[in-house]
């Protein structure tokens, strides 16, 4: 049995965790520029990278060991440098490659491939590991591929992509081997993951299958452009109104200082009123060349109780404010605010008995506080809090762990698809006018498979239309629970409804292909068309949508 790697890849840290069948799951320490010259393992890696200016360090002040003369600074010493400079810092790349966006200088992909590139040199023996990166919950496809493209650049064979949510709880079930103890059949768990640039719902349940506990998930939630970031740029203009106008690199230097001031009141055990903020002043009439101004405890709590957690009904749903007709390209931030309402959207009359706080942002005692006194309004009865887990790992300890139980070495969240899946096969006809050739369904998933499983399929030979727009056409069913991959229903059958087509045009040459096909950890159907000179012509399809 191979041992495993958990990354996580996240908006403002990443962390790194391995798991071995005897020896457990455990943190690793990751090399890392902390201050010109002195290389030091932490337990987290900043998700920052900055470009230096000609000259801005002596030579040799940059290199690693693994590295003479990197182009760039990743990790501790580009977090800190970037705060003094930050038109010089790339930061939140994970949230531009939900929109494939380019950052300036450095695309999102280039960024991501720069963290983990840094994390492969780092860890001893990468490379006989299995490998499996955390991603959103709510990622659509195209983040996947370019998290999956990301990973491959940088030298990552065959990652395996898992949800945050569900690594968080992979984590808690690791932490406590006495879990069917603590949740029992009909316990409904809600999952919430607040990180540096999104919030993530995710529900699992609890049943009771011929005497085995089993968990499945049930519900995850939409793709929320919402979290730490968002909080830190809403201190920083609370502070810049008590502080001359400030141009937009300032409002940036700001927005990261608050950031840390933040981090030092909502420390656990922090009796601090206010926290000073300094940056870089312009011209020459300030003294010293800095602007200060100061975030107060009183302001922290009003921003994220009364802007990011206010109070809300369990049928509330997020404000969609009038929006300009034109805007600047970028992300699609949520409109709204208030993680309370986003919450009360999700749930939608649902009742959990149980939830599992993950994210930096959770860390906080205010923070958790008002979400579960929000939460438990709406409730007959009060949550339970699944605790005990470090929140800044949780993701990377639970990827590591579910990396053991691909492998048959621990309990696995079941996500079996709703439906049974088909593609639709052209039938070999003469052409009769005003009658189209008729159409087959070819099963391709089986009802209640589980999502990381490949599906075998039969060897059959298909004709693949190339160099032209052509249709995929896709059929499903929520009836017929015992076709099984590779079975052909011609003609199609009551009960089997057809879904939006899929229109594509794949280059190459017309050819005979057979088809293979597997469904991800993270809800993909991924169709390959294989030639038998060996290309491969790749189709997705999102299972839940």
């Amino acid at each position: 049995m191979q041992p495993t790697l958990g990354i996580d890849l996240g908006t403002t840290n990443c962390a790194v965790a391995r798991a071995e069948e005897e020896a457990g799951v455990e943190v690793l320490g990751i090399p890392q520029l902390v201050n010109p010259g002195e290389v030091r393992a932490e337990p987290l890696f900043p998700s920052s990278l900055y470009l230096p200016g000609p000259s801005e360090f002596a030579p040799g002040a940059l290199a690693l060991p693994w590295d003479e003369n990197p182009p760039y600074l990743t990790g501790e010493l580009a977090k800190k440098r970037g705060a003094e400079n930050p038109s010089r810092l790339v930061h939140s790349a994970k949230s531009w490659l939900a929109v494939a966006g380019d950052m300036p200088h450095v695309t999102a992909v280039e960024a991501t491939r720069a963290y983990l590139a840094h994390l492969r040199a780092a860890t001893p023996n990468f490379d006989a590991h299995n490998v499996l990166i955390t991603v959103p919950a709510s990622f659509d496809a195209a983040a996947r591929d370019l998290t999956l493209q990301a990973a491959q650049q940088a030298g990552y064979p065959t990652p395996v992509l898992l949800e945050e949510p569900q690594a968080a709880f992979y984590a808690w079930l690791e932490r406590h081997p006495d879990w069917r103890e603590r949740i029992h059949p009909g316990a409904l768990i809600l999952v919430v993951d607040i990180g540096g640039g999104t919030t993530d719902f995710t529900l699992i349940r609890v049943t009771d299958q011929s005497g085995d506990l089993t968990l499945e998930r049930i519900a995850v939630g939409e793709h929320i452009l919402l979290g730490g970031d968002n909080m830190d740029l809403a201190l920083a203009r609370a502070v810049e109104a008590e502080m001359p106008k400030l141009d937009a690199a300032q409002l940036h230097a700001l927005w990261q200082r608050c950031r840390v001031a933040k981090e030092k009141l909502l420390a656990p055990g922090s009796t601090q009123a206010e926290e000073p903020v300094t940056i870089l002043g312009r011209g020459t009439g300030l003294i010293g060349g800095t602007l200060k101004g100061v975030l107060r405890r009183s302001t922290l709590e009003q921003v994220l109780l009364d802007g990011f957690l206010p109070s809300a009904e369990a049928t509330d749903v997020p404000a969609r404010p009038r929006r300009a007709a034109l805007q600047e390209v970028g992300l699609p931030y949520a409109s709204d605010p208030a993680i309370t309402r986003h919450l009360a959207a999700f749930l939608r009359g649902q009742q959990p008995t149980h939830v599992l706080f993950n994210g930096g942002v959770l860390n906080a005692p205010l923070v958790r506080e008002r979400l579960l006194s929000v939460l438990n309004s709406w409730l007959p009865a009060p949550v339970e809090v699944l605790s005990g887990e470090d929140l800044m790992h949780a993701v990377a300890r639970g990827a590591a762990y579910y990396g053991l139980a691909r492998q048959g070495r621990g309990l696995r969240i079941r996500g079996g698809v709703p439906r049974t899946y088909y593609l639709g096969i052209e039938s070999a006809m003469p052409a009769v006018p005003g009658f189209p050739p008729p159409m087959k369904a070819l099963t391709v998933v089986p009802f209640g498979l589980e999502e990381g499983s490949a599906v075998a399929l039969p060897k059959y030979e298909f004709s693949l239309r190339t160099g032209e727009p052509a249709e995929f056409r896709f059929f499903s069913s929520t009836t017929r629970k015992d076709d099984q991959p590779g079975d052909l229903l011609d003609p199609i059958p009551p009960g089997v409804e057809e879904l939006a087509p899929m229109e594509v045009t794949l280059s190459g040459a017309p050819a005979r292909v057979s088809l293979e096909a597997q469904v991800t950890e993270t809800g993909m159907l991924e169709i390959y068309c294989v030639a038998t000179s060996g290309e491969r012509w790749k189709l997705e399809f999102n299972l839940r949508s």
